[in-house]
């Protein structure tokens, strides 16, 4: 029964990561997020994310687990990297606009900016979901259940 219910909790979340990189990947292009090279890394990021999904789907296998690892890693890394651009981008602006801003003014300022400064942070949470989609994962141990089963 609970290996059932684990591997239907895996489809779950390899689900879940599935919806957020195509949701992600469609709110980017909608907000024409590709005025430069480093506003295309999160398009990139996705479009790897994508294929990795959809090869832990098709061939679970300990390589493409561990592969997914990586970019689930990857994710992480680009989404912190997001947010510390955004804020960045924000803080310049702020400070552009209003030279005298310092402290909890321009902290407020920064997080309520034109760029949306957390937004980044969703990669982070569809890394941390693909993370704990591979913890302990049948393919990595060797177990024959690699292949999840279907959910009725």
């Amino acid at each position: 029964m609970f290996s059932s219910l684990t591997v239907s909790l895996r489809q779950l979340l390899l689900a879940l990561v599935l919806i957020g990189i195509v949701g992600l990947a469609i709110e980017l292009l909608l907000l024409r997020h590709a005025e430069s090279f480093t506003q295309l890394i999160p398009h990139i990021t996705l479009a790897i994310g994508l294929i990795a999904t959809a090869a832990v789907y098709f061939l679970p296998r300990s390589g493409t687990i561990k592969t997914f690892k990586l970019v689930m890693l990857l994710f992480l890394l680009v989404g912190v990297l997001g947010v510390f651009y955004h804020l960045r981008g924000n803080v310049e602006f702020a400070l552009e606009r209003d030279p005298t801003l310092s402290g909890m003014k321009l902290v407020w300022k920064v997080l309520r900016g034109a760029t949306p400064a957390l937004a980044p942070g969703a990669l982070v949470q569809l890394g941390l979901l693909g993370l704990i989609f591979t913890y302990r994962h049948p393919a990595l141990t060797g177990s024959n259940q690699s292949k999840p089963e279907s959910v009725d």
